[in-house]
């Protein structure tokens, strides 16, 4: 759902942070795994480190020579799924309040504390 703050373009809510490890649920690279590197929040993206590579083709400039880059280019955030490192495992993401009473993100598969 998105959320407009009276300034203009709408805000995404998202699921994932920056950090977070995630695998791809659906699309060319499903499966993958890789970790956050970029929240898009007005495009409803994320970048994730090794998923949906881009190659970009730069032009000779003065003395610099011409190259090929390959870089990450952005996913939508409903395609990707919190994966737990310990576990192997992709699962939903839930929200609980600890002892502390601090409101943190849950993995509901593994039970799994995302936020310290």
């Amino acid at each position: 759902m998105a959320t407009n703050n009276g300034a203009g373009k709408a805000r995404h809510k998202f699921h994932v942070k920056k950090g977070d490890t995630v695998q791809v649920i659906s699309g060319k690279d499903k499966g993958k795994v890789g970790k956050v590197s970029e929240v898009l929040p007005t495009a409803g993206k994320v970048i994730v480190e090794g998923v949906n590579m881009q190659t970009k083709h730069v032009k000779p400039q003065g003395d610099q020579q011409g190259q090929t880059l390959r870089r990450e280019a952005p996913i939508y955030s409903c395609k990707v799924m919190l994966y737990s490192d310990k576990k192997k495992q992709a699962s939903r993401v839930g929200h609980t309040v600890t002892d502390a009473g601090k409101k943190v993100r849950v993995l509901k598969k593994t039970g799994e504390i995302l936020d310290k």
